[in-house]
């Protein structure tokens, strides 16, 4: 069970880093926004763990293979404009924090709280990432599509 464990942590700072990611490189390289690309930067780091033990345990225990969900469905395939790139981003990054901050709780107690503190930021940067957004979106500064 417990490499089960790991497994489940594997999988979900993939999901925690790779999202966080593509929101980055939007800000960074559509919109040119040092700042917010630094915060999301600073906040994908998070999802390099600090033990090598747990990195090992980890690694050992990743098996994309026998993923029963690895393939993709239509809604996953399917992005209609940028925001919905971001706005997905967002939620899948947020959602893998609360996954590890639950399951930390089982072995880690640090890092159950450096993933549930990861959530709230991530929250509030999808509220000022939407709204710069929306706004550059009205004035048509950036491109939607």
């Amino acid at each position: 069970m417990e490499t089960k464990i790991y497994r489940i942590i594997d999988a979900n700072l993939n999901r925690f880093k790779e999202g966080i990611r593509v929101v980055e490189d939007i800000q960074r390289y559509i919109f040119d926004d040092k700042e917010l690309s630094l915060k999301l930067k600073n906040l994908r780091h998070l999802g390099n763990l600090k033990s090598l033990e747990l990195q090992i345990n980890c690694l050992n225990s990743r098996d994309a293979n026998l993923d029963v969900l690895k393939k993709s469905i239509n809604l996953e395939l399917q992005r209609k404009d940028l925001n919905s790139v971001l706005t997905a981003n967002l939620k899948r990054s947020q959602e893998s924090a609360r996954v590890l901050e639950e399951i930390f709780k089982l072995i880690d107690l640090e890092n159950s709280q450096i993933f549930k503190n990861a959530r709230y930021e991530l929250y509030d940067l999808e509220k000022e990432i939407l709204t710069n957004f929306l706004e550059h979106s009205k004035m048509g500064d950036k491109p939607i599509k």
